[in-house]
């Protein structure tokens, strides 16, 4: 939740707080781009039927754990995964996705829930993976708030004796500014309210917001867990972008234009389309096998 929480005084509060979300929504809605990318996006039983989120695949010897794909705000668990999924699939993964952060009456714009909330719901979702698959852990793949948010799961609930690496692509770890529109926030009286009552997932990524105070109280890794963290210099959305970085001692930071420095990838791009960093996200979860990732690795 934000910290400032006037109550809203007239409808111009409404206003503003639309013409916020809109920006918002401009910035970081996944789900349309990646639909738009696709001519007819699957839903869940047809991406069943592809070998993602399959409940009778079982780990190979050559990947013995099962990924777990954590879409970003206003994504959901199809969407945001059109392209890496099968990815994953095709180079011999079981791999599942989930929707979490469902707000009462929003369908398909996912991740608006209180970013806690959603945490509860990936713990789940892990243990039902794990129990069907019979792998001791899993590898997390996350895009945006899905990659910070599985954080919450690692330091608060347990969730890091069941993960074995968490790979975050854009994620917000300590928070946003959006390009500076938060702090303007103080400043139009109510806005913060609504936007604290109406989307609280969205109030609980701002910079210096009580929900990022708290996740980052404990130091930004859990012993036992391999971090990889996968960004780009032209983030509109997570900002600086070098706030998604970790530090840890087992930590891999990697910028996008390090490996591939025509790669114009933007905070939806690098989540929902981008085979440099897919190639990257592939070395992260078999690092014995991993090979260099160049801006060749976009038709690999």
């Amino acid at each position: 939740m934000l910290p400032w929480t006037r109550a809203p005084r007239a409808p111009r509060a409404r206003r503003t707080l639309a013409a916020l979300l809109l920006a918002v929504a401009a910035l970081a809605a996944p789900t349309a781009t990646a639909a738009a990318a696709a001519p007819t996006a699957p839903t869940a039983a047809t991406a069943t039927s592809h070998g993602w989120n399959d409940y009778s695949c079982k780990p190979s010897a050559a990947h013995p754990r099962p990924v777990v794909l954590v879409h970003g705000t206003f994504g959901n668990s199809v969407d945001n995964w059109l392209v890496l999924a099968p990815y994953l699939v095709n180079r011999g993964y079981c791999v599942y996705s989930l929707d979490y952060g469902q707000l009462p009456g929003v369908p398909l714009f996912n991740g608006l829930g209180p970013v806690d909330k959603s945490a509860g719901q990936l713990a789940t979702f892990v243990d039902k993976v794990l129990a069907s698959t019979g792998a001791p852990k899993a590898d997390i793949v996350g895009h945006s708030q899905g990659g910070m948010m599985p954080n919450y799961y690692l330091k608060f609930l347990g969730g890091a004796a069941k993960v074995n690496a968490m790979i975050g692509l854009a994620p917000d770890n300590h928070g946003t500014t959006l390009l500076g529109l938060t702090k303007l926030l103080p400043y139009f009286p109510g806005a913060a309210y609504l936007l604290n009552t109406g989307t609280p997932g969205l109030a609980d990524q701002v910079a210096g917001s009580p929900f990022v105070t708290k996740l980052n109280s404990l130091p930004d890794t859990v012993p036992g867990v391999h971090y990889t963290v996968i960004a780009t210099r032209y983030d509109e959305v997570v900002t600086p972008y070098r706030t998604q970085f970790l530090d840890g001692p087992d930590v891999h930071n990697v910028l996008l234009q390090d490996l591939c420095p025509v790669d114009l990838s933007e905070h939806v791009a690098i989540g929902t389309v981008d085979r440099v960093a897919y190639h990257e996200v592939g070395n992260a979860l078999d690092p014995a096998h991993a090979t260099p990732t160049t801006c060749a690795s976009a038709v690999g």
